[in-house]
């Protein structure tokens, strides 16, 4: 793609974007996690190769569609060439309209695909008309892996599956809560494997430091061994219980 068909696709995207985001509220920023002060957060988005996956796949798609709306109207005009005349005008919108909205749909949605990681928890917030966030506690993830297809492996770009529980919780539009999810996916980054060893290593600090990061005080308040003074004095106090008995 030449520089000025470059530039004038980014013009017209972006003045499209800005009307969605606009219209529809969608935030261009990562969604926030609470967290500690000074506490490192890696917010990341989809590398660019998977943006040219989906376009791939879109093109794809488009070829077939577009081959199948061109073959019904070559159909018509053969049959009743009068009659596909007068639906040319349908069938162009019927083939280009689509795909329109489809080739900006797949910008908006890498556009608000975020993967927020902080050292308790992860979120993953994906959508285009409805924005999900699914929030993953690492006290609940069970399993990390990392899946790549053929295709893929083309385009640079792996997902991160956090198996979880069931105790993940997702979040839908004004804040209602769906059903329990149990596995969040990280799709599409070009570092997978830096990901997964991060969300293990979180894993394994907040299992070893415990649900609420608090020191163990079970050794403060458990209790000393018995001196041989505190058993002196258990058998003069038997001794003297016996005696006034008695």
């Amino acid at each position: 793609m030449s520089d000025p068909v470059r530039r004038t696709s980014e013009w017209v995207y972006e003045g499209v974007w800005g009307v969605l985001a606009h219209a529809l509220r969608v935030p261009r920023t990562p969604p926030e996690l609470p967290v500690q002060p000074g506490e490192q957060v890696l917010a990341l988005h989809p590398s660019e190769g998977y943006l040219r996956y989906l376009k791939f796949q879109f093109w794809i798609a488009l070829v077939v569609f577009d081959g199948l709306v061109f073959a019904g109207w070559v159909a018509s005009v053969v049959a009743a060439p009068s009659l596909g005349i007068l639906i040319s005008p349908i069938a162009i919108i019927v083939a280009v309209l689509p795909d329109i909205i489809a080739y900006v749909g797949i910008h908006v949605l890498y556009d608000t695909t975020w993967y927020v990681i902080t050292k308790r928890s992860l979120r993953i917030r994906t959508g285009i008309w409805v924005l999900n966030e699914l929030t993953i506690t690492f006290e609940n993830v069970q399993n990390v892996t990392v899946n790549q297809g053929p295709l893929q492996r083309f385009f640079g770009i792996a997902d991160v599956t956090v198996e979880t529980a069931g105790g993940s919780v997702a979040t839908g539009p004004h804040g209602t809560a769906n059903s329990s999810l149990h596995a969040g996916i990280i799709k599409g980054i070009d570092n997978a494997e830096t990901v997964r060893s991060l969300i293990r290593e979180r894993l394994g600090q907040v299992r070893t430091a415990g649900l609420g990061d608090e020191p163990d005080t079970r050794a403060a308040t458990r209790a000393t061994p018995w001196q041989a003074q505190h058993v002196e004095a258990l058998r003069e106090i038997r001794d003297t219980i016996r005696s006034i008995a008695h």
